[in-house]
Formats: C-alpha cells, structure tokens, sequence
C-alpha cells in the first residue's frame, strides 16, 4: 500500500496515524507519502539507468507545489500541458531548461510563456502548430527547441478516452506525414526540432504494446537522422501503468527490459514521462460515513467525500480499493476484492452530489460501518485532486503531505467564501 500500513489495525501514513490527520485537518482530505513519491522516483532511475533519461513528472496527474518541490529535491524535471501548469512548477522552483512543454491546444499566451521562461522543449502536436511557433520565435528573435509529437497509431488498449495514440485521437501529427513535416521545416532557425515524442495513453499495462509504439517512432527517427536531420533527444512519454490492485500493473524494470535494450546505444537523449505510476499509491483520500441506507435491495454507505473530490469512477468507471482507516480484525491482506473475511457487507459507496453517478464504489464487500467513522480511498495520489471540482458548491478538500513522520497542510480546505470570491472581485457594475 506504499507508505500506507495498518499498525495494530489502525491505517498509518509513514507511522502518522491516519485517524490523527482526519482530527486535525478534517474531511475530505488527500493525504500523500514524501517516501513513497521519491521510492517510485527511485525505481525509475534505477530500472531505466542505461539510458540516464530525464524524468519529467507529469504534472497533470498531481499538481500540487509542494508535490511538484519534493519531487524537484528528487532530481525530476516537469511535463506540463498548460500554462497554468508552468507556473506551478517554475513556482515550486524547477529549472525550466528541464521541462517538457506538452499539449494540443497551446495558445499564444502560452508559446510565448514557454518562450520568456527558456522551455527545455516543446512538443509540436501539429503543422498549424509549428507554424505559429516559427512565427512567434521568429519575432521573438530566438531559437525554440522542439519535438514532433508523433501519433504512431498504436493501440495503448486503456480506457477510449485516454487513448491517444491513434489516429482518431486528437493527438500529434500522423507517422506517415511526420517526414515531410522535417523536409519542410527542420531547417528553420527560429524553432530547431531537435527531437521525437510519443505518448500512447494511460496507463499503458502491456510493456509489449509500449515497445510496440516506441520501437515504430525509433524506425521513423533512424530514417530522418539518415537524411540529415539533427535529432538528438527521444521523448518517450509516459502511461505507465500504477497498481490499482495488487500485483496488476507492471513494475519500472518490467518496462524498461522490453525498452531498454531497443533504445540504448542509439546516440539519443531520452525523456519519461511518468505520472500515474509515481503519484498513485503514494495517496490517499479519506472521508468520513455520513449515515448507511438500504433502497431497492441495495445497501448505501454515504460518505462526505464525492465525486466532485474524485471523479475517477465516474468518469473511467475505475477501481480504487476502499477500506476502513479503523479496520480493527478486518485488516486487508491486499488491495483486492476478495478478502478473507466473513461478515463483510456488500455495499455502494457514494457521495453527497445530485447525481446517480456519484460513487467512489459500487457492490463492494467491505467489514460493517457505521455513522462518524472513516473511510480510505486507496491508490488516490493521481488524477484525483487534480481533476476535482466545486460541482454542487462543495468546496475542495484539503491536501496533507507526510514526510519523515510529520504530516504537514500543502492546500488548506477551500471555503464558502472561496466560491464567491471571483465572481465578487470584479470591476464596480461588471
């Protein structure tokens, strides 16, 4: 469960009892483990050490500063899709020369952004794109390093929306026009492609399909260093897979023995992008049993915590292990659905909003509940707090990091008065 353990059947994060954060920061709350975030850290230098690749967190998946800082200490760069995202960490104090400015829709605001602040690169998603870069670097009076976001339609086999590397996706240029995409502008001063980028989508479970589509984007970059083109770095992007149950995704090394030995000795620079599978176990959400109901034959536990919070299961109809912080002799042997356990009472477990889909889980087998205790939402440290809102005006939950046995507020609980507040801090009669 990554830094998270039951101690004599009490939920722990890095020895700080779970039950002792909810009593000092409320709920809902995110809780995240500094050790855990740097141990995947860890693990991807580690398993990937022949190709000494940069690796950029991707921001998207857990934005939070004081994340984005730790993981900076760690020794990664950022992969940012907005400019919103560029600030965070140029705040959190990362070196813009390693990061990886990603995205298809960046405006003209944001070029110029990635631009000013010195970009380490910039990933081209299409013709019409480079253009605009060409033009607003040409200006500038700069030059612009940038990659050619390749779409090697490549079926990643994840959820239909975040499958990116098709050509019925949005992403990238398609793999047969990307060579007359260099013949026409790898020349130019003002934006130097540099570099190939490809990313299949999240998560990405079978290392084969990863070299699938890795392997056919290093064929096309061959060919285009063959004619000429100065190709030096390869972004191989991220999707790697996190274990949403135990022992079902695969590890960094798992990865890398199918990816190393097709990638190494080839005169490159390389670029990860993992997000998932460094920020997933090393969170979780909290929340606290607001009452149980019984309708139509079905049993509801309602928790304070909704899909506004996490809108994982909503929107992916994705699994996350859901178990009680006090679990007593109820202690899980893994993050599954079968447990070892009689008593267990199947269950939906949802939230407050005015939605029938606003469920955390659906017919799960859990020990017995009652009003006032408090539930964990395991594997919640990506694409949770970073995709959650203010729907129904529930203000935004807290954000607690653990580290070295000290838990510490890195986003104070949003308030009422924060909902209003832009819409009153406007100009006199707007």
């Amino acid at each position: 469960m990554g830094g998270f353990e039951y101690e004599r059947g009490h939920l722990h994060c890095e020895g700080v009892s779970a039950a002792e954060i909810v009593d000092r920061y409320g709920t809902p709350v995110y809780v995240y483990s500094g050790a855990e975030l740097r141990r995947r850290v860890a693990e991807f230098r580690e398993a990937f050490a022949a190709l000494d690749p940069l690796i950029c967190f991707s921001v998207k998946s857990c934005p939070n500063t004081h994340i984005c800082r730790l993981l900076r200490e760690a020794g990664c760069g950022f992969d940012v899709v907005s400019g919103g995202e560029l600030f965070r960490v140029l705040r959190a104090g990362a070196d813009a020369k390693r990061v990886v400015f990603a995205g298809v829709g960046k405006t003209e605001r944001e070029i110029r952004e990635a631009i000013a602040t010195g970009v380490g690169l910039v990933n081209v998603e299409s013709q019409a794109e480079l253009e605009q870069m060409i033009a607003i670097a040409g200006g500038a009076g700069v030059t612009l390093d940038a990659a050619i976001r390749v779409n090697p339609d490549v079926d990643a086999h994840s959820h239909e929306y975040t499958t990116t590397g098709r050509k019925q996706t949005k992403f990238g240029i398609d793999f047969d026009q990307v060579p007359e995409v260099f013949r026409r502008f790898g020349h130019s001063r003002s934006v130097r492609l540099r570099g190939v980028h490809v990313h299949l989508g999240s998560p990405v479970s079978d290392p084969g399909v990863f070299a699938q589509g890795v392997g056919r984007v290093l064929e096309l970059t061959e060919a285009l260093r063959g004619e000429g083109f100065g190709i030096d770095t390869f972004d191989i992007g991220g999707g790697f897979a996190a274990a949403y149950r135990d022992g079902d995704a695969p590890s960094p090394a798992d990865y890398a023995r199918v990816l190393v030995p097709l990638l190494r000795d080839r005169g490159l620079r390389f670029i990860l992008e993992p997000g998932r599978a460094i920020a997933a176990n090393a969170g979780v959400l909290l929340a606290r049993v607001l009452r149980v109901k019984r309708s139509g034959g079905r049993r509801f536990v309602i928790v304070d915590a909704a899909m506004n919070d996490l809108i994982r299961p909503a929107l992916y109809q994705a699994y996350h292990f859901v178990w009680p912080v006090q679990a007593d002799g109820y202690v899980p042997e893994s993050r599954g659905g079968e447990q070892p356990f009689e008593a267990l009472e199947v269950c939906d477990i949802v939230g407050p909003v005015c939605e029938c889909g606003d469920f955390l889980a659906r017919e799960r087998a859990i020990p017995p509940v009652r009003r006032g205790e408090l539930l964990a939402v395991f594997s919640a440290g990506a694409y949770a707090m970073s995709m959650a809102s203010q729907y129904n005006s529930r203000p935004r939950a807290a954000e607690v990091l653990v580290c070295d046995g000290r838990a510490r507020l890195i986003r104070r609980r949003e308030t009422c008065e924060d909902l209003v507040r832009p819409e009153e801090e406007i100009e006199p009669g707007g």
